[in-house]
């Protein structure tokens, strides 16, 4: 039994013993480091029951809980708030009862329980994948491992972006200025190969638009007139009526992207279960339009297209199919949601999208319910903002935008550069020096990003993400590889539970932030916030630190003492691996 259900069950026998009350609810806080004490009640919270002076009611449940509750060593009151002191004994016990569990705070996920699906990434198969998507990435993917740790089965999937006029304009750039290019002849990933036509396309196609406003025609009318846009139109309706010669330079093509975007997502660590494909969804959702409409979900205008009207909801009139029959978006995102929802054995879909589409996503959601789908409540638009660099926002078309792969390059060589600096790798071979750049090269990037919270806009400093003090990646992996020190440096037996010994302040402070795991694990999968566990780690880290600076642990003279600042430090040391595998970080053994 936690303590807060242990004291949330004395502080209703003191308040029933003492004011002859029954109260429903304790409220509790932590104890504000200003003050002695482990955990505080706010009494305010019982003045709606029991009347009178907030301290003197304070002062009597604190009396009673001193007496008759061994957990609570003392208290004190300020105000309407009761800090109770809990025992040494209290905190030792529960430790050592938290010692031995393996996956402690992430328990194996339930037979029983349907799973949850989260879809991240989604990239066109025109271009590289860039900053935007490394946000993306690493949202969806410690979202699915922290969903995971809280005991669900998850599904992690992607769509993949793989036709459409943006497809045709890089296969027809290739056709007309590749000469026969392909990632073996130019030694280039294959996405990045078809990146640089889809920006050969853009500067050709200017270069038409300029050519056809100095021969008089309108900017509206040269950017609908130009030849190369022309061509790609008629491209993209040859590849719709399934011409050999088209698809064959797009499964080509597309194959190239794949074999790039694989090579990204290895060296990011992600992955996923499954990979749906735009080419075969575009058309589902037009048969679930027809039922909608013979049930008076959607209703027709003149020209037959189809439209569902939210304002009601707060929301406008959307269309759901053209006049000419055929789909937009949001039909084949309604016609996707059911398909995966028959795929697996689901009750909850979570897609990881920029925040531009959060208006899509609450007409899509409300569609899907007004539709009969009960599942429909269970979906989750986890929206978050852009992220930056100090040189500012990029675009893709124009060739300028962030790559992937440049990205982790740079922290990989700006994690080398300040490692040297510091001397922090002398002694290490040249292999092991590598392979840890990258580790915390890439830990400082996604801890930079994955610290914040999902819908705030971010500004990313590669060179601040990679500082081995404060809240940064780095500055934890480096307490991880120490504790991993100490424990190679225990030559002694510290598998027995240590009992009749005295804890410091700050020992305690560092189980309160081991008992926390647990909870924050949930919290995090609850509110999909990857943020709550990155911050929480900081804080375990900020409060071994603060223990480790002023205690001595392998030359401590009480053997006792020893072997549970020894386990304390173990502990520490595998909830660090366990949440910073939540975010999807490596923690290095040696640094």
């Amino acid at each position: 039994m936690s303590i807060q259900n242990t004291l949330t069950t004395a502080v209703k026998q003191a308040v029933l013993s003492i004011f002859d009350k029954e109260i429903e609810t304790v409220e509790f806080q932590a104890t504000k480091k200003d003050f002695d004490g482990d955990i505080t009640v706010v009494v305010f919270a019982l003045l709606r029951t029991v009347k009178g002076n907030p301290v003197a009611i304070g002062t009597q449940i604190g009396e009673y809980l001193k007496e008759n509750i061994a957990e609570v060593s003392n208290f004190n009151v300020v105000k309407g708030f009761l800090n109770l002191e809990i025992s040494d004994s209290y905190f030792i016990n529960d430790f050592n009862a938290i010692y031995p569990i393996e996956n402690f705070g992430t328990p194996a996920p339930k037979e029983d329980e349907k799973a949850v699906m989260v879809e991240y990434s989604s990239p066109n198969t025109n271009k590289p994948l860039h900053l935007g998507h490394i946000r993306n990435n690493l949202l969806g993917f410690s979202v699915s491992q922290i969903i995971a740790g809280s005991g669900k089965k998850v599904y992690k999937t992607q769509i993949i972006n793989d036709r459409g006029i943006h497809i045709c304009k890089s296969m027809l750039a290739w056709q007309l200025f590749g000469e026969g290019e392909t990632p073996e002849s130019t030694n280039l990933k294959g996405d990045k190969l078809v990146g640089n036509y889809y920006v050969k396309f853009d500067q050709e196609y200017k270069k038409e638009i300029a050519a056809l406003i100095s021969e008089g025609k309108t900017e509206e009318e040269a950017k609908k007139e130009a030849p190369l846009l022309v061509a790609a139109q008629e491209m993209l309706l040859k590849w719709e009526a399934g011409d050999e010669e088209v698809m064959s330079l797009w499964k080509k093509m597309n194959q190239w992207v794949y074999d790039g975007f694989e090579q990204t997502y290895k060296s990011l660590g992600v992955s996923f279960d499954k990979n749906y494909y735009e080419s075969d969804t575009y058309i589902l959702g037009k048969d679930v339009v027809a039922e909608g409409l013979k049930n008076g979900v959607f209703e027709q205008d003149a020209d037959n297209s189809v439209w569902i009207d939210l304002t009601d909801e707060g929301l406008d009139r959307k269309i759901v199919q053209r006049s000419d029959g055929t789909s937009v978006y949001i039909t084949q995102d309604i016609g996707t949601a059911i398909e995966r929802f028959k795929d697996f054995d689901i009750d909850s879909l979570t897609y990881t999208v920029g925040n531009e589409q959060d208006y899509h996503f609450k007409v899509l959601f409300l569609i899907l319910k007004k539709l009969g789908f009960a599942w429909a409540d269970n979906m989750y638009h986890l929206s978050y903002g852009m992220v930056d660099l100090p040189s500012g926002k990029m675009k893709s078309r124009e060739g300028t935008v962030v790559d992937a792969d440049d990205l982790i390059k740079e922290m990989t060589d700006t994690a080398r550069e300040i490692s040297q600096e510091l001397g922090k790798l002398d002694g290490y071979s040249n292999e092991a020096k590598e392979e840890l750049y990258t580790t915390i090269g890439l830990g400082a990037l996604k801890y930079y990003i994955l610290k914040v919270d999902p819908k705030k806009r971010i500004l990313f400093d590669p060179k601040e993400s990679i500082d081995f003090n404060g809240n940064t990646g780095p500055f934890i992996q480096y307490t991880y590889a120490r504790i991993q020190s100490i424990l190679r440096k225990a030559d002694f037996d510290y598998t027995t539970s240590a009992t009749d010994i005295e804890i410091s302040d700050k020992e305690k402070n560092v189980i309160k932030q081991v008992q926390l795991y647990p909870e924050i694990v949930q919290l995090a999968a609850k509110n999909q916030s990857p943020a709550l566990i990155a911050n929480y780690t900081y804080d375990l880290v900020k409060e071994y630190n603060s223990f480790y600076q002023s205690s001595y642990i392998l030359g401590c003279e009480n053997e006792k003492l020893k072997i549970f600042r020894t386990q304390l430090s173990n502990k520490v040391g595998q909830i660090i691996k366990s949440g910073f595998d939540l975010l999807g970080i490596n923690v290095p053994e040696r640094m």
